[in-house]
């Protein structure tokens, strides 16, 4: 179940650029939608993709996915592959790692229940006097204590 009311998809997200056409849409979405998964937990009015290619089926081709996910920074992968089909798969396992990426460094690394559990309280007071100071995670130590 994702967080959005309408999670973001290719399908619905996806534009091609310069060296596609509209035709290829429908194909290059089925290539990519294994990244539904991912752009799940993002809403569809704020997430945009957009692939493109240069030099189609030239040496030297060069294929370019962009990501814009609101209120992050864009994502670009490029594939040389040389073959189209290949160079897909290759900027699409790319973003999906580049998204993997960005979604630990946001949350608490395989610990689910840090995420959800508040702060613990600077200091423990004992019938109004201050007894104990706790450190606070990240957040250097005073060099003086009262106790």
């Amino acid at each position: 179940m994702s967080a959005h009311p309408n999670p973001a998809t290719v399908q619905e997200c996806l534009r091609v650029g310069a060296g596609f056409s509209q035709g290829d849409r429908n194909w290059i979405a089925e290539q990519f939608a294994t990244l539904d998964n991912r752009l799940a937990s993002f809403g569809a009015d704020r997430t945009e993709i957009e692939v493109s290619v240069k030099d189609r089926e030239a040496p030297g081709q060069k294929v370019t996915l962009e990501c814009w996910i609101a209120g992050r920074q864009k994502i670009v992968t490029t594939s040389s592959e040389e073959d189209l089909h290949a160079a897909l798969n290759d900027v699409r396992d790319d973003l999906r790692r580049r998204l993997n990426d960005a979604k630990t460094k946001q949350e608490p690394r395989n610990n689910r229940h840090l995420r959800e559990q508040p702060l613990p309280a600077q200091a423990a007071a004992v019938d109004g006097e201050l007894v104990e100071e706790l450190p606070l995670p990240g957040v250097p130590e005073a060099t003086e204590r009262t106790t």
